[in-house]
């Protein structure tokens, strides 16, 4: 049972739990206490002393935001002195602070200015001498030293959450600021956190500067477009005139408990315009009635998927979306064995584990919600993390315990020696018995260069861990033997005390195989591309015979990687034609798209509940009431273990299909905001193999497809794997990401 320790606030009876402070017990309890440097998802800053309180039998005051209570203790938050303390506290914050609300970034929504008016400080009783501090650059983000009040919030969300650790404090007293960590310029992923933990305007996006005012915008809660983390934000329009539209400014997050990626921060211009054409809707009506299939990405709502879906039955046609068929053939395998549609673990399970393998993925590019919350549970949990695949991954350095690298193509023998390793002393059936017995593991170990001295190392790690996740990433999906894998996947989930998280590919790939009933994609005629290729083309991206409004341009919802289904909304306006439209000119007869919410398809685990009934907000304690969760669907058990035979081989020069940082899709690659950097990467023992040199434009040839790229040398790689990007081409990655390849060099 877990203590619980009984005190008062305030003269009202409160309780703690174990690890958590006076402050957070008060916030649980309605009881205010300011605070400067104070942020949820960190550790306490205690930069600020804002937060003090007074406790019984103690002299002098006591920081609430690090101080855990003791039993039958009294807390005092408001008194004279107190008072006093901290309008003291605020006129030191105030010294010689430049008087820029006008045209400074944070003006309206500035922690110092509303603490300023809170406590009355009206003079000034402190001085300083006056220094220049000049503005430094650093890519997307400016930071104003002069500005800057060195509340360190900054500092501990790049640390603790995001990874990076890529800015430090050098103190110097009045002289202190940030500065980027071992470096003249920062060198980060560029997520932007720091600008939305600041709570003055030093940290702030470049290229919002001096853009707007706070109180000029309008807030419209969303879910970031890219990638299937499911990250809340809220985008942040501007209306420049009675007859103009609302354009984007900015994209903010609930800082306070969850964090964006700088794709879902900055990547945010990808709205699409359009008028209504006729002749080109009715053209478009006419070649979706007699084509013959429909190939479409996973980057639409579930109501446009359950659209194609009643379309598909309708005029008997095809819908080909191998991103999303793949997933659900992994997933009806997991099935099998787990009786589960869904997956266990949830992103907040990651956050909360002190024990994590995570396989399949370069999990810091794919999904950088899933790499926070690896960074959450390794900092605050002290987590031991194991990071298996065949490329090591500079941005997970500072997070994993141990890496785990295979040979390309091996995954199914390193999930079966996973499975072996961890169900050894666990009793199981019979035919697991049997198969687990059965595995030749001297062969698995050579070939995948595994040994039982890294799994031996992993269980000790894990031996006095007590809740632990098992990450599997999108590597296997494509996999010869995904469904093997898969069914392995689901008995370590069944026997063992790991929950399971499953990253979808795309921001809606887990929906959109929930949907669709998917035919294998193959080369045929006539086929309509919706965001996608095809003979015809209906898109909200460029190129399109019809255009379509992007996801900031829509009410619909999507599922999460947590199996939530969530809300977006129109951030902004779109005057063309929709899905819905065509649906309604083929007699499906639907007013808006959003009527078909409360259909989707509640034998996968969705419910009957309209659009307009979801919420979408953090409770104040940062309770997740966005949308719902699937609910849970059970299945039959009929999956049977296949054995692990000759593992695939990858010699010769290989290419690995790997996003850049913050490059996801067709939506990010025409961001402005964002690096569009389209280069093949390799180490130099690549560039030997392959007898080309950095800089050199090479021609890269593999399946049926040639690309031209340009070669950089990059020093963090290592081996002869090298790093294609996928974003910018339409690559058909739905084939394993592993790739034997031929590499000419372009003369």
């Amino acid at each position: 049972m877990e203590k619980i320790v009984n005190f008062k606030i305030d003269g009202k009876e409160v309780e703690a739990k174990k690890g958590e402070t006076i402050l957070q017990v008060a916030r649980k309890n309605d009881i205010y206490i300011p605070t400067m440097c104070y942020i949820s998802k960190t550790t306490p800053c205690a930069s600020c002393r804002m937060c003090v309180v007074e406790a019984e039998g103690v002299d002098g005051f006591v920081l609430s935001c690090n101080t855990p209570p003791t039993e039958g203790i009294n807390i005092t938050t408001n008194t004279a002195e107190l008072e006093q303390e901290r309008i003291n506290i605020m006129k030191l914050y105030d010294v010689n602070h430049p008087l820029e609300c006008g045209v400074c970034d944070k003006s309206g929504e500035c922690d110092l200015q509303n603490k300023t008016l809170e406590f009355g400080v009206s003079q000034q009783n402190f001085s300083a001498r006056e220094q220049h501090r000049p503005v430094h650059h650093w890519g997307v983000i400016d930071y104003d030293p002069a500005l800057c009040i060195m509340c360190e919030k900054c500092t501990h969300v790049c640390n603790e959450v995001i990874g990076d650790d890529a800015i430090d404090v050098q103190f110097g007293g009045y002289s202190s600021v940030i500065v980027p960590k071992g470096s003249d310029t920062l060198d980060c992923t560029f997520c932007g956190e720091c600008t939305a933990v600041c709570p003055v305007g030093a940290l702030v996006g470049a290229d919002f500067k001096y853009s707007a005012n706070a109180w000029e915008l309008s807030r419209v809660p969303s879910t970031c477009a890219h990638c299937s983390a499911g990250c809340g934000l809220e985008y942040e329009t501007r209306h420049h005139g009675i007859n103009t539209s609302s354009s984007i400014q900015r994209v903010k997050n609930n800082f306070e408990f969850s964090s964006l990626c700088g794709a879902g921060r900055y990547g945010f211009d990808f709205a699409n315009e359009a008028s209504k054409d006729e002749l080109a809707f009715n053209k478009a009506v006419k070649t979706v009635k007699n084509a013959t299939a429909i190939r479409f990405s996973s980057m639409i709502t579930n109501e446009e998927a359950h659209i194609l879906q009643l379309l598909k039955e309708k005029l008997d046609i095809k819908l080909f979306n191998e991103d999303a068929r793949q997933f659900a053939a992994f997933m009806k395998a997991y099935s099998s064995v787990s009786g589960k549609l869904h997956h266990s673990a949830s992103l907040d399970a990651v956050k909360q584990a002190d024990a994590v393998i995570v396989i399949g993925s370069r999990i810091a590019t794919d999904n950088p919600g899933v790499r926070y919350a690896l960074t959450t549970a390794s900092r605050h949990n002290g987590a031991k993390i194991v990071y298996a695949h065949a490329l090591e991954d500079a941005l997970m350095q500072n997070t994993i315990t141990q890496f785990m690298k295979y040979e390309a193509g091996s995954e199914e023998g390193v999930m079966a020696l996973l499975a072996n390793t961890l169900l050894k002393d666990v009793e199981v059936d019979e035919e697991t018995r049997a198969f687990l017995d059965n595995l030749d593991l001297g062969y698995i170990e050579a070939e995948s260069n595994v040994g039982d001295d890294e799994l031996l190392l992993m269980m000790k790690s894990f031996k006095r861990s007590l809740n632990r996740v098992l990450v599997v990433g999108s590597d296997l999906f494509a996999h010869e033997q995904a469904q093997n894998i898969a069914r392995l996947v689901a008995l370590i989930e069944k026997y063992t005390e790991f929950s399971l998280l499953i990253v979808p590919t795309e921001v809606n790939t887990l929906g959109v195989s929930l949907i669709c009933d998917l035919d294998k994609d193959e080369n045929t005629s006539n086929v309509v591309g919706y965001n996608a290729n095809g003979d015809y083309i209906i898109s909200s991206l460029e190129g399109a015979h019809l255009a379509v409004p992007a996801l900031n341009q829509q009410e619909g919802t999507v599922v999460s990687i947590d199996n939530r289904v969530l809300p977006l909304n129109v951030a902004v306006t779109f005057d063309g034609y929709t899905l819905n439209d065509i649906a309604n000119a083929l007699e499906l007869e639907k007013e808006n798209t959003i009527d078909y919410t409360r259909e989707l398809n509640t034998l996968a685990g969705f419910k009957p509940v309209a659009f307009d009934s979801l919420e979408n907000f953090l409770t104040q304690y940062g309770e997740d009431e966005r949308g719902y969760l699937l609910d849970e669907v059970s299945c039959v058990t009929d999956g049977e273990l296949s054995d692990v035979d000759e593992l695939p081989e990858f010699n010769g020069t290989v290419i690995y299909h790997s996003n850049p940082v913050l490059q996801f899709n067709a939506y990010t690659s025409g961001s402005k905001h964002l690096e569009n950097d389209a280069t093949l990467k390799g180490s130099a023992q690549f560039a030997q193999a392959a007898r080309i040199s950095d800089g050199d434009e090479v021609e890269i040839s593999f399946a049926s497809t040639t690309v031209k790229r340009i070669f950089k040398l990059d020093s963090e790689l290592k081996g002869t794997i090298a790093l294609n990007p996928s974003f910018d081409n339409g690559l058909d990655l739905n084939r394993y990401k592993f790739e034997k390849s031929k590499i000419v060099r372009v003369i």
